[in-house]
């Protein structure tokens, strides 16, 4: 019975397989085939896939992850409901569902042989247009560019991409009649209405319409519509925009010369390092329609040369993108980026594997694949499935790196130090506005140690996907908050955002880079300046990780010149994690919570606590994860320091309550913030034992500061002291210099002196 069972098998893979190869060589009319599938899975590539089938342990664990997951699907049936809610919501949620399964199930219909699934794939894309014409504007009016099946034009261009790709696979098992219907009813309206009567949306540079650019020219390759496809090239050609049209985030919906279209998109917003300017977490989002576009460009229409587009600016921009994680994996939180999203996301899957593909083998992508564990079922998936069997994956090399910001890499941009194996990192930023995701916080830091946050930037104010919570959009905190100069580590004019917080000027500048300089395995130091957040302000700031034998682990220096033509209040806050342990000065907490101020982001702070600097040195000490960190920093006792905590004036709950620490300094013109912060020691709750709980640092001064040169003197408890020097002006590195400082000569060459 079972070598029956067995045989009975083998017959019906025979069948299955001679089914669908005839459907692949001739479409049901009788016409040789056009190629299809051509997009991403290509038919050599299928032929190959299927030869390895049952040899590849990471390819095979994917295929067998998706099948089931497609069967799951295809048990519950078929659902294409009337839309009607925000994310989160269940029709949105069951929409995106359904796109996910066309291109998944359509896949498995070429891998597999069965039928079953190219039914699956035809049966709902058949449901969509009968239900297509018939729809109205989605329901819900927040977006400034509503779909039809989703809240905005942005998640339906999300449908049509991972749909095109779905009716590539099928192509030839339906007829000609059930494709006529299908392209006239569905994909061709459907293109139409978020490109053509949707303008704003699609003739724009933004992540936005790169997800509207790569839907409509994905479904024109595989329909072969020459003129669809020059629509997603170069966008819609004459269109009429309004020159005062804002999207929904404040920023202007036309950039200033007009362009649009996919090479737009390609053009303007990366560096030529591959830095995307809306930050991290929405080049990943932006990734995916990139590259998968770019792969069916280049096995369709090879004569483009998307891969080498602006001296490979694709490829370019994933392994800038992996050099923005942390130890964990997760993408530093720039600009509205929420916090957690990492490599492991399926954009990113495909990125490595595309990146892999096309971009010269590099052998490091492969072990970030293997901690992926799962590859795209395609020629791409298959190629890097294929070279980890072989055993040719080596350590991806995370380094400290300076990327550049712009389209010609000239409006500054994001210095990353790391120490070691990660043991700290720290992610400078000196960048554009970053479009309308942009956040008011020129030369702000954050640090992590071992992939943990030291010192945060809070990200974005929202709940992706949670209904509950503004339908799963974004929260009035994030511009009341996040956004404002307040809420991040850098430094804050009279209680007022840099620009005022306004979108419109903030584009119009960038901070600088001063210098960068890894060359020192005891110093890796960045430095960059912005002159145009506060009128007749000038701001500076200096951040150093330094390694001395004489302290456990490395520390980071962080001097901060801030000079005015006025006298001015400033605010440099730290925003850490954990419970305080200990400080040096008096503290008087509030017996009643106040708010630290009323608007630009303070009227979310509560006032905890309050003190006065310590003579010379104020340190403050936390414990958080079972280590010890200290901010110790020059202080008089005219300076104030606070502590606050967010989470006023939010009735609904919607923003973290963290802890955060701020230095005050009153009517001043001139005037140097220089902190250490030292991570250094450990608290074992099983053994009741603290290690070096307490600083290592004894006095951190401020001794010399001039327009030319700014010098900081750090003093350990064994009265060891270490000196930097910054050339204010200066930066060539090729520089003599000399200066005298309370009777002792200093010589070195370049922008700084450490020792």
């Amino acid at each position: 019975m079972r070598n029956y069972i067995v045989l009975l098998a083998l017959l019906n893979v025979l069948f299955l397989s001679c089914n669908a190869n005839q459907n692949d060589s001739k479409d049901l009319s009788g016409n040789e085939n056009d190629g299809h599938p051509k997009l991403i899975l290509t038919k050599k590539g299928v032929e190959e896939i299927r030869s390895h089938l049952g040899k590849l342990p990471l390819f095979d664990a994917s295929l067998e992850k998706v099948k089931q997951e497609v069967d799951q699907e295809i048990e519950l049936g078929i659902q294409v409901p009337i839309p009607k809610d925000y994310s989160g919501g269940y029709t949105h949620e069951r929409h995106k569902r359904n796109f996910l399964m066309l291109q998944k199930a359509g896949v498995l219909y070429q891998i597999l042989q069965n039928d079953k699934y190219g039914n699956y794939v035809k049966d709902m894309l058949i449901a969509y247009a009968k239900m297509y014409p018939t729809l109205p504007i989605h329901p819900k009016p927040r977006s400034y560019a509503r779909g039809k099946l989703f809240w905005q034009c942005l998640n339906d261009s999300n449908w049509l991409v991972y749909a095109s790709q779905g009716y590539d696979c099928i192509y030839n098992f339906l007829s000609e009649e059930e494709r006529s219907v299908l392209e006239n009813d569905l994909f061709k309206p459907f293109a139409d209405y978020i490109s053509i009567q949707n303008p704003q949306f699609f003739n724009r540079v933004h992540n936005h319409s790169t997800w509207g650019n790569a839907a409509v020219g994905m479904i024109a390759l595989v329909m072969n519509d020459d003129a669809l496809l020059d629509r997603a090239l170069y966008g819609i050609k004459n269109a009429a925009l309004a020159s005062n049209a804002k999207d929904n985030d404040g920023g202007f919906i036309k950039n200033k010369e007009g362009k649009a279209g996919y090479f737009a998109n390609l053009e303007e917003p990366f560096s030529p390092d591959g830095y995307y300017t809306e930050g991290p977490y929405y080049q990943r989002y932006a990734m995916y329609p990139f590259l998968i576009f770019a792969e069916a460009l280049q096995n369709v229409k090879p004569e483009y040369e998307v891969f080498k587009f602006k001296n490979n600016v694709l490829l370019n921009s994933i392994d800038a993108l992996l050099q923005l994680t942390d130890a964990d994996g997760e993408f530093f939180p720039i600009n509205d980026g929420q916090k957690g999203m990492s490599y492991y996301s399926r954009e990113l899957v495909t990125a490595v594997d595309v990146a892999y593909t096309y971009g010269g083998n590099n052998s490091g992508l492969l072990s970030i694949a293997k901690k992926q564990q799962k590859v795209t079922l395609d020629d791409a998936g298959l190629a890097v499935a294929l070279a980890i069997k072989e055993g040719k994956a080596t350590p991806f090399e995370k380094k400290s790196v300076n990327l550049s910001d712009g389209s010609k890499g000239d409006e500054g941009g994001i210095g990353i130090l790391r120490y070691g194996e990660e043991d700290l990192t720290l992610v400078f930023k000196y960048a554009a506005q970053g479009l309308s995701h942009g956040h008011y916080d020129k030369l702000s830091f954050s640090l992590f140690e071992k992939g943990e946050e030291v010192l945060q930037d809070y990200g974005l104010a929202r709940y992706v996907n949670v209904e509950q919570k503004g339908g799963g959009n974004y929260l009035k905190e994030n511009k009341t908050w996040a956004k404002q100069t307040i809420a991040h580590n850098t430094i804050v004019e009279d209680e007022t955002s840099h620009f005022n917080g306004k979108y419109e000027v903030g584009s119009k500048h960038h901070s600088e880079l001063h210098f960068y300089n890894i060359d020192n395995s005891d110093i890796q130091i960045i430095s960059g300046k912005e002159n145009n957040a506060y009128p007749g302000s000038k701001i500076h700031r200096t951040l150093a990780v330094i390694k001395d034998k004489e302290y456990t682990k490395p520390y980071v220096l962080d001097v901060f010149r801030v000079t005015s033509d006025q006298p001015h209040q400033f605010d440099l806050p730290y925003y850490y994690f954990g419970q305080p342990i200990s400080m040096n000065f008096d503290v008087n907490t509030s017996s009643t919570l106040q708010t630290l101020g009323s608007k630009n982001g303070y009227q979310h702070l509560w006032l905890e606590a309050t003190g006065l600097g310590a003579t010379k040195t104020s340190q403050f000490t936390w414990l958080n994860n079972n280590k010890f960190y200290t901010i110790s920093s020059n202080t008089s006792k005219q300076d104030e320091l606070l502590f606050t905590r967010i989470g006023a004036n939010d009735p609904n709950f919607n923003l973290r309550n963290d802890p955060g620490f701020i230095i005050r300094r009153k009517n001043v013109k001139q005037t140097v913030f220089a902190s250490v912060i030292e991570s250094h020691g450990t608290y074992s709750p099983v053994s009741e034992f603290s290690v070096n709980a307490t600083s290592n640092i004894k006095e951190v001064r401020v001794i010399y500061d001039t327009e030319e040169y700014t010098v900081v003197q750090i003093t350990n408890v064994e009265n060891e002291v270490k000196t930097l020097i910054i050339s204010n002006r200066d930066a060539n590195n090729q520089t003599k210099h000399s200066l005298k400082v309370n009777n002792k000569e200093f010589s070195w060459v370049g922008p700084f002196y450490f020792k």
